[in-house]
């Protein structure tokens, strides 16, 4: 994409939105505002804190010639600022600001922060406007794009929280050359989760050129970011609020959950230390050895999971948390339904499906597949 014009995807829901995907665009924002929600006079800038110079230089943008009032609401970095506590912080000042039904909420920042703005903007007044502008990987290609936003509480990850879609998403690739890269790869599980599901040809992609992936200057990373949002586009356009699939027996939005009910499992007990993508890394592995098992995955497509996770330098084992402490979270996870454990797996590459109930038996050996090979190190005794 480096020298080419931005590429549009459009969401085609209910109330249709575009997420523009580019370079060089966190200046275009003030503009995209004016022609999204014309009305717009206020915007209240939810931000990490850590990113407040980026935070300063978009909100002298929105300021220029009068045009824009700004509010700025900084809120801790990560998970941890997914609490009601932080939210109603953010609804005390909008409160105290008067903010209306005429003003919107413009969020920067990573995936916590764009479930986080967005559930302020879908409770203060029963639902204002909101922008997103993703600063990370997973941001870009999950968190920000199909109406999602929520907290965290004591019974686990993203119990609380409300269909909320944006105006409008805007990504930049130019600030993802500011990540870690750590968080860049762990960004990529969230990638490669839509080429199992969805499009092969992100795993052909991937598997060319590992390095050309994780390279934030690059055109390979730029159709990576495109891939992985048209396929959560269309998804979503389909089953917008994961009420269920089709009659080809298709689940719906609930395929973009592949990996990840042992996936936030792990973040649960781990309290929220371990990066959201690897423990979704974690997860495919397990769901794909466990339908491997079950009779419905073939084992080379299984242990592709394994190759092409390893080869952006995801995690695909995991330490020795107790399976029955993992097992007790993923009971209340979302797909749950009364005292139906579901997991999303597939039935062949790009074939996702819903697994009911499965073998506890199975469960616990494809769970024993996630843990280190005989003779390696548990993560905590990593060097």
């Amino acid at each position: 994409m480096s020298g080419r014009a931005p590429e549009v995807v459009r969401v085609a829901t209910a109330a249709p939105y575009d997420v523009t995907v580019g370079r060089g665009l966190l200046a275009s924002v003030p503009d995209l505002l004016r022609r999204t929600l014309p009305g717009v006079r206020r915007v209240a800038l939810v931000h990490p804190e850590p990113l407040g110079a980026l935070a300063d230089d978009l909100a002298a943008r929105l300021g220029e010639h009068d045009a824009l009032t700004v509010l700025r609401l900084p809120v801790p970095d990560g998970e941890v600022a997914k609490t009601v506590t932080t939210a109603e912080r953010c609804w005390t000042a909008l409160g105290a600001a008067g903010f209306t039904r005429s003003d919107a909420v413009l969020t920067l920042g990573g995936g916590a922060t764009t479930d986080l703005g967005g559930f302020v903007a879908a409770a203060w007044l029963r639902g204002v406007p909101v922008v997103h502008v993703p600063t990370t990987l997973l941001a870009m290609v999950d968190a920000a794009v199909g109406g999602k936003t929520g907290v965290n509480s004591a019974a686990g990850k993203n119990l609380v929280g409300a269909f909320h879609e944006p105006a409008a998403v805007v990504c930049d690739l130019d600030l993802l050359a500011t990540l870690p890269r750590a968080e860049l790869v762990a960004g990529m599980a969230e990638v490669v989760k839509c080429g199992f599901v969805a499009d092969p040809a992100v795993l052909d992609l991937v598997e060319a050129d590992p390095g050309a992936a994780l390279d934030p200057a690059g055109d390979v990373l730029a159709e990576l970011v495109v891939r992985a949002v048209r396929v959560k586009a269309d998804v979503v356009a389909g089953d917008l609020r994961e009420r269920g699939g089709d009659a080809t027996g298709h689940p719906g939005r609930e395929a973009l959950n592949y990996g990840h009910t042992l996936a936030h499992a792990i973040e649960r007990a781990h309290d929220y230390g371990v990066r959201h993508g690897e423990a979704v890394a974690i997860g495919c592995v397990f769901v794909a050895d466990l339908a491997r098992r079950a009779g419905l995955l073939d084992a080379a497509v299984a242990e592709r999971h394994r190759t092409v996770l390893a080869a952006v330098g995801l995690p695909t084992t995991h330490d020795a948390t107790p399976f029955d402490e993992l097992l007790a979270t993923m009971r209340v996870d979302k797909k749950s339904r009364g005292a139906s454990l579901r997991l999303v797996v597939l039935h062949a590459l790009a074939d996702p499906r819903i697994l009911a109930d499965p073998d506890e038996g199975l469960l616990r050996a494809a769970y024993a597949a996630t843990g280190p090979a005989p003779g390696e190190p548990h993560e905590e005794e990593a060097p």
